[in-house]
Formats: structure tokens, sequence, C-alpha cells
């Protein structure tokens, strides 16, 4: 405590001396030179042990001082200091700035150094139009509460996406926010989590910090962070907050392999500054800050000021840089701003009237109304020039975005390994990284905790029925639980397919009670998995469904999905006196017997002209004409009918003969319901599993009243709802997912069959909290192991694989149709006319070969008709017709 008081009483006295040392100069310089005077108020925290950001800022604000009038010695202003400690204190740098304002009143003031006093001072400042101009609060939310603040710092919303890069390089799906409950903590949140959220980053927890927190506060708070699967931490503290909580993260065991710690800049550009235990606590962070140019004027600026601060500070042992803080290069740059723009608007404006009289406001916070302020402020926004810093400009009041270095603690020094640009992103390799634990192996971002022996708890549900995927037994004696089954067989191969370690362990999931009342079902067991309190994760028959994946993440599925619905079958009846019409079509009959008449017609005409046989004879061959080969036959024509017809005949008979077989002697099974989309507006009573998804299914989607949804414990009471059948107290149809059906269908062959369509759906899945990283991980592993057959053979070990074939779900066989046979039919029709005028056309020529020539029209049509007739009777011995005879019959007509 005494060493404390002294090292405060030291700065004091030299600040005290720097101040009336400054003052005399500036004064006899002003006399001697006629130079006109700025007046600049300077509010930093000079005297705070927990921060050297003011004292860097002030020992660089002086170096600027003498390089900026030793270069542009012909200026004619000069900027005086006016400097006030702000003790660390709102209300300090408060009262400071209404000194500034109201005794000194002066045209710009530097400063504050924090955004908490920042957010004050800018109303003072807009009320005496006087610019505040701050060179380390880096808040993004305060520029644009104010015209006259001025950020000649980055702000910190311009690193989030530095840190965004980061984040998406390594993959890492989540990551813990801890910042501190202030004006710069709260600020950079918004930013920071949009540009997380860009990357598909989730911020699964955000811990905040009072600035005053105790040690038992960070303790607590760290624990239950450990107790989380995320592994990457944001840090975006002041340095007196960030030193404690790495200094406790060491002592619980977080700065070891496989966490991750990201600072901002504020934090990474001060670690220099830091006691050597705290930089024993930080190794293997990885930061990121504003990258430097580095240039003669820098190295030249470094030299000096290293001995400047060391000189000034030599009493704080503590504090030894080793490079110069970006805060104290934005002060140079700073004061070399104010400066040019002074000088631009010193042709403006007088001596005398360089204050202004008005006073704004009364009280104790009334303030003169500058009228140099505002044009100095015109002048600021337009100044650029090539700072220590990089390039000076000013876009909106605040500096203008530059590129950001990633370093990485190792050992006592900060080394880059990246860089980061707006335009191209990350520009280097990052894996060089020496992580926390000394560690080269990339983080994977989470894993599961193991503290006191916990284990990721996976809810198994415990049912009496359904049992055959996954059994869950309760031992009396022990009380332990016993998961048997392919579910548990399936989970337990793809984790020990995980490239790491998972510690588990199955919690079963009652869904009724000793008494048979209902207690829970899969809806409620994936919504105990989102809260984390007693379940970790489930696994089961769990179908993914749009209601369960929005408080739920699952993985792919790892068996296959659909809903469809069976009905009990019954066996038909073939014994029917008209079963022997059915194999052919009534069309295909009538075409048979047109057929059969005509080609008889035809044949009993050509035999007729040949001769062969008496009528009584002619009558017997055309009965059994389709059989007959046409032996003993001589005609060529009616050879060739008989041949094409014995073929048809041939085709029709076979046909006819293998479908009245099939028919007589396959039984023939037909499902007791037809169309299950009448079963609800029948009012038929359907059934489903107890506790699952498909009564909502059935009601929504198939519009089933729910006073005609039966739920089933066990498959066997399934089953005997079926058999009784929904009028005598069961049901019609039992709808369940594809793999139950499966079951159920393998159990009772030849029983049931599936009936209407199969309604998709995503299959059975494991089921985890929100944005587990294990999801995607285990994903994977269920593609691995499917497309090696590793799951295929899981389900034929056991003999979940047994299949039984479907019954025939055809109502009846089908009937030979005509157009079967059209083409052969008119194969043969066109044969049998063809013979047919073939014959007649021989005939009609030999009948036009006798000498006697017919003249006329008349003549003709009635040597036509008499030849037909002559056609249509038996040939006599001689083949040519008798003259006489015709001549006679033509007179008569």
């Amino acid at each position: 405590m005494h060493s404390l008081k002294l090292h405060l009483y030291t700065s004091l006295v030299l600040l005290l001396l720097l101040l009336n040392l400054s003052t005399a100069q500036n004064s006899s310089t002003s006399k001697s030179s006629n130079k006109i005077d700025f007046n600049v108020g300077v509010i930093l925290d000079l005297a705070s042990p927990d921060s050297p950001v003011g004292r860097i800022g002030m020992s660089c604000l002086s170096i600027a001082r003498s390089d900026f009038y030793l270069l542009h010695h012909d200026y004619k202003t000069r900027l005086v200091f006016h400097i006030r400690d702000s003790n660390n204190s709102v209300v300090d740098a408060a009262a400071a700035a209404l000194d500034l304002l109201q005794e000194v009143k002066v045209d710009a003031i530097i400063g504050p150094q924090q955004s908490t006093q920042v957010d004050f001072l800018m109303d003072l400042g807009e009320r005496a139009r006087v610019p505040i101009i701050s060179f380390s609060a880096t808040s993004p939310s305060l520029v644009p509460r104010s015209p006259f603040f001025v950020q000649t710092a980055q702000s910190d919303a311009t690193q989030v996406q530095a840190i965004a890069s980061i984040v998406k390089a390594f993959k890492w799906a989540q990551v813990v926010i801890i910042y501190e409950e202030t004006e710069f903590g709260n600020g950079i949140i918004p930013s920071l989590s949009n540009s997380l959220q860009d990357v598909h980053v989730r911020v699964s927890y955000r811990s905040v910090f009072p600035k005053s927190a105790t040690d038992d506060f960070i303790g607590k708070e760290l624990y239950k962070m450990m107790a989380m699967q995320t592994r990457v931490f944001l840090v975006h503290t002041s340095q007196s907050l960030g030193k404690r909580v790495f200094l406790k993260a060491r002592e619980l065991g977080m700065m070891s392999e496989g966490y991750v710690w990201i600072v901002t800049s504020g934090l990474a550009d001060l670690f220099s500054l830091v006691d050597s235990d705290v930089v024993e606590a930080m190794q293997g962070v990885i930061g990121v800050r504003p990258l430097i140019p580095k240039s003669n004027e820098f190295e030249s600026f470094a030299s000096r000021w290293f001995r400047k601060f060391l000189l000034a500070n030599e009493n704080h042992t503590t504090i030894k840089p080793t490079e110069v803080s970006v805060f104290g290069l934005w002060a140079y740059d700073t004061f070399w701003a104010l400066a040019m723009a002074a000088e631009r608007v010193v042709d403006n404006i007088t001596h005398a009237t360089k204050n202004g009289a008005d006073v704004a406001h009364a009280g104790p916070f009334a303030v003169e109304v500058s009228e140099t302020g505002p044009k100095i402020l015109e002048a600021l926004l337009k100044i650029k020039f090539p700072g220590l810093a990089g390039e000076f400009s000013l876009v909106n009041g605040q500096l203008e975005q530059t590129s950001y270095e990633i370093v990485n603690v190792v050992g006592r020094n900060e080394r880059q390994v990246g860089t980061w640009a707006p335009s191209s992103g990350i520009s280097k390799n990052l894996k060089s990284i020496i992580w926390p634990g000394d560690s080269t192996k990339e983080p994977k971002g989470w894993e599961i905790p193991v503290i006191n022996g916990k284990k990721l708890r996976i809810g198994v549900p415990k049912k009496p029925g359904f049992n055959e995927f996954l059994k869950v037994e309760i031992d009396p004696k022990t009380n332990t639980s016993n998961v048997t089954g392919y579910y548990r067989e399936v989970f337990d191969t793809v984790m020990n397919s995980l490239p790491y370690y998972v510690p588990y362990e199955y919690v079963p999931y009652p869904f009724f009670n000793s008494n048979g009342s209902k207690t829970g079902n899969y809806d409620n067991l994936v919504h105990e998995v989102s809260l984390q309190e007693n379940y970790d994760g489930a696994l089961g028959d769990i179908t993914i469904t749009a209601t369960r994946s929005t408080y739920a993440d699952f993985t792919l599925p790892y068996a296959e999905g659909g809903i469809a619905s069976i009905v009990p079958v019954k066996y038909e009846d073939v014994n029917d006196i008209f079963t022997f019409l059915e194999p052919l079509t009534i069309e295909l009959w009538l075409t048979m017997a047109v057929f059969y008449i005509s080609t008889a017609l035809a044949i009993w005409i050509l035999a007729n002209r040949t001769n062969v046989g008496s009528p009584a004879q002619h009558a017997g061959m055309i009965c059994y004409f389709p059989f007959f080969p046409g032996e003993g036959i001589e005609a060529n024509l009616l050879c060739l009918i008989l041949v094409t017809w014995a073929f048809v005949a041939s085709l029709l008979n076979s046909t006819y003969t293998a479908s009245l077989s099939s028919r007589i002697t396959v039984a023939r099974l037909r499902p007791m319901v037809t169309d299950v989309s009448q079963l609800a507006k029948n009012g038929h009573f359907v059934g489903c599993q107890e506790g699952s998804f498909l009564v909502d299914f059935l009601k929504t989607t198939l519009k089933f009243d729910e006073t005609k949804i039966k739920t089933f414990k066990s498959a066997d009471d399934c089953e005997e709802a079926l058999s009784l059948g929904s009028k005598n107290g069961g049901v019609s149809a039992y709808y369940d997912v594809m793999p139950h059906i499966k079951l159920l269908l393998s159990r009772n062959c030849g029983k049931y069959m599936i009936v209407g369509p199969i309604h998709r759906t995503d299959g059975f899945a494991f089921a985890f909290s929100k944005g587990s990283p294990l999801v995607a991980d285990i994903s994977r592993a269920i593609i691995q192991r499917i497309e090696d057959g590793t799951i295929l053979e899981i389900e034929q070990r056991m003999t979940l694989g047994k299949e039984c074939s479907e019954p025939e779900t055809n109502s009846s066989p089908t009937s030979v149709t005509l157009r079967s046979f059209l083409v052969l039919f008119a194969i043969t029709g066109c044969v049998t006319l063809t013979c047919l005028l073939v014959s007649l056309f021989r005939h009609l020529h030999r009948k036009r070969s006798f000498p006697q020539r017919i003249s006329d029209f008349n003549s003709d049509v009635v040597f036509f008709v008499i030849s037909l007739r002559e056609y249509f009777k038996p040939n006599e011995t001689s083949s040519l017709p008798r003259t006489a005879d015709m001549q006679a019959e033509m007179d008569i007509m």
C-alpha cells in the first residue's frame, strides 16, 4: 500500500513539473514569435496503476508536439496543452471537461481515455460546440451519437471481421464471448454477433463480467463455461480485468490443450505491458491488432519514445514495454492532424474572436459556445496524411479501417502468424500457431466436458411394447439399466468411429409409470434433450419432424423413413359357374365367334367349289375345322385358310387354357380395405403406436377424427385390433413407420398387406441439443458406416433383415383382351377374304370365255348375276358352263 502511494505521488509530481514546463515554454514561444495559441484540453487517466494507456498517450503527444513544430516552425499556430487527470473515473473526467470548457475555454479536447467517459463528455462537447477527439475510446456506438465526437482510433467494429475470419478458417461452429459490462464491452457485441452469424458461427454463451468483478465471481463464471462443450472463448475486456481472467483460467486448467482463447486489439496491443505471471498464463493466446507499417520515421520515433517513457516511469517497475503501443501511435497522429487543422482555420478567425461569448444553457453545466470549435472540426475531418499508425483518414468521424495482424503469444513475445485485410481476408497460413498447453494440434473448438466423472447422457425410451429395435430393462436389485437392440448397436458403432473419445452413458426415459399411466412421449424426450438438464442426446425410433427440429438438432438418418398402412387380407372364392368365361374378355369372345362363323362360311364356299364330299360332310368339317390340320383337302386356297385359322386357334386355345388353370388352381388374396382414403370419410377406426408423432399426422394430414384414432402399446395389441376390425371394437387399418411395418409383416406372413401410398418422412436419427458440435461428426460417421456396409451387417445380425413375401395385392388375374390378338385376327381376315376373291375372279374369267359376247350394260349385269349363282353351285364333271343353258336363262331374264 505504501509503495502504491509512493508511485502515485511521484507520478503527480512529474506531471505537474511537465505541465508547468510546457506552459512556460509555450508562453515564451508565443510571446517571442507572435504565434496564435489554440488551447487544447487533454483528459487522460495519468495516475491509474491499472491502465498505462494514459501515460503512453501523454508521452506520445509530447513527442508529437516537438516533432511537428520542429518540422513546421513557420506555422502561425501553436497548440497549447491543458492537461487534466481523469483518475479512471467518469465523474472526474466530466469535472475536468467542465473546467476546461468554462475556465480555460479550450478549442478542442483530446480524450477522454475510456468509452464510458466519452459517453458523457460528448454531450458537453456538443453543447459547447467543441470537438472531443479520442485516440483510445474504441466503442462502435459512440460515433453516431454526436457530430462533435471524433474517433481517431480504429473502432472495435473494424476488428470483428478479422476475428470472424479466424473462427471460420478453423471451422469452429460455436464460440463463447467474454466481455465487461461497460460501454467499451457492450459496444462491440452487436457487430461481433453479426459477423459471426455471417460465417455461420453460433454464440453459445455470453459471459458478462462487471468491471470490478471479484475473483470469486470470475472463478464461478469460468467454471460454468468449463462445464460447457464449447472451447473457443473470445475475450473483450480492459487490461486490468483481462489479466485477472487469464490468471483464474490457468488456475482452473482452462489454459490447457483443446482450449482456444482469442483476444481483441485492446488486450493484444498491451501484452508487452503485463506482468510476467500474466504472460505465463496467456501462453497460446491468439489476438488481433492493427497492422502498423514499418518505416524510418516509425523506427526513429520508437527509439525516442522508449527512452522517454522509461525515464518518466522508472518507478513503475512492472511497466517495461518491448514495443510501441498502437494507442501511442494514434495519439501521435491525432496531434499532427489537430495541428494541421488549426493552421488551416487560422486565417478565418482572429485572436480576439477566437472564443465565443454565447452561453449554452444555464446552471452548473453552463458553457460558452465556441466559434472556433466547429471550424476546427470541419478542417479536422478533411485531414489526410501518412501517419505513424498508417494512413490517417477520417470517415464519418472515425479512423478509416485498416488491415490487422494476427498474433500468437509464445514466450515473452507476440509473434505474427497471419494478417487480415478488408479486401482479401486472411492472407497467411495459420497452421504455425502454438495453442494453449504448448500444443501444435489444431483444436476442435469443442469437447464433451468430463467434470467429476460426468459423461454424455443419452436418453433411451423405456416402454412396455415395440421393443424389437430397442429394449430397456431395469435391474430391481441394482437399479441399473440394461439397453439392448439394433439402435444401441448402431449408436455404439457410430460413436466408436469418431476420431476422438466421447464418454457417454444411457439414461432411461420412461413413457409410462409403474401403474400404467402415461408420463411422456417421443416429443417430450426430444424437448428434454434441448433443455440439457437430464439428457444431452437421445436415441431410438425417433423420426425427424419439423416440430422437433425447431428445438433440437438431428444427425443424418440411419434407418429408412416413410409412413404406411397395413390392413388384413382375405382369400377370394373362385368356385363360380361362369369362371370358364373369365380368362377372355367379352370383346375377344365376340370377335372369336364372328371369325369362326365367317371362316366356316369361307371354307364351305371353297369346299363346295372343289366338289369334295357331300353337304353333310361339309357341315361336319366346319364344326371341327379349327383343330383340323388341312389334310385331304386338295384345293390350295382352302388349305391356306385352314392353316392360317388353325395357327390363330392354337394360340387362343393355349392362352385360354393357361389363364383358366391359374384362376382355378391359384388362390387369390384380397385386402379387406382397398381404399384407405375412404376410411376417414366412412368413420372407420385406425390405429398407431402409443407416444409417436403419428397421432398428429393422422389428424392433420389424413384428416382423421381424433376419436377414431386408437393407440397401442405393443405389437400384440395392434394385431388383435386388426383381427377384430373396426365394427367389432378394433381398427380397420394400422399406421406406422416403415421399419415397424416391415417387422409386423415379417411376423405375420400372408396375414396383412400394405395398402395405399407410402407417405414420405425422414428416417430415424439421433437427437442432440441445438448447436451441438457432435451432430456433424456423428452424421459423417453414419455415412461412413452405411457405405462400408457395417450398419447393414448389424441389421442382418440382429435378424431384422428377415423378410416375408407380401401377399399379391392385385384384385384378380387380368383377362386376355382383344388387343392381344388384334393383329392375328386382321391377318386371318385378310387371308380368308383374299382367297375368296381369287376364287371368284377365276370363276368369272372362265365364264367370260364362251363365244357369245354381251355388248350392253344390262346384259353384263345379268351375266354377272348368273355367273355368281353358278359360282355357289357345286361343280359338275366339266369345268366349263353350258352355253345353251346360260343363253336360255339370259333370254328369260
